[in-house]
C-alpha cells in the first residue's frame, strides 16, 4: 500500500484550472481499483491519495498520467507501508501473507 502526498508548487488558481482533469484521472484510477481514498489537505496546499497497488513501478506509471504531474502543478512524495492492524471494515487493506 502507498500514501501519495501531493504538494502544490503552483498557485491555487492554476491548480483549479487543472482540477477537472485531475478529478477525471482520479475517477479512472478508482474504476481500475488502483486508488482507495483521496482528498485535499487542510490547509489546501496539496492532497493525499491512498493506493492499494503492490508495485511501486506500476504506481509510478500511474502517477505519470496525472495532469498535476504532467503539468508540474504538484510534487509527489510516495510512502510505502504495510498495514498490520486495521478497523474491521478495512481488513482488505492488510497484505495477504
Amino acid at each position: 500500500m502507498f500514501i501519495i502526498d501531493l504538494e502544490y508548487i503552483e498557485p491555487l488558481d492554476i491548480v483549479d484550472n487543472y482540477l477537472p482533469l485531475h478529478i477525471k484521472y482520479l475517477e479512472e484510477q478508482y474504476s481500475k481499483n488502483n486508488f482507495v481514498a483521496s482528498g485535499k489537505k487542510v490547509p489546501r496546499n496539496g492532497g493525499i491519495i491512498l493506493s492499494s497497488l503492490s508495485s511501486r513501478e506500476k504506481l509510478d506509471e500511474i502517477i505519470a498520467q496525472d495532469p498535476f504531474y504532467k503539468e508540474k502543478i504538484a510534487k509527489y512524495e510516495v510512502i510505502e507501508f504495510r498495514a498490520s492492524m486495521t478497523a474491521p471494515e478495512f481488513e482488505s487493506l492488510k497484505p495477504k501473507i
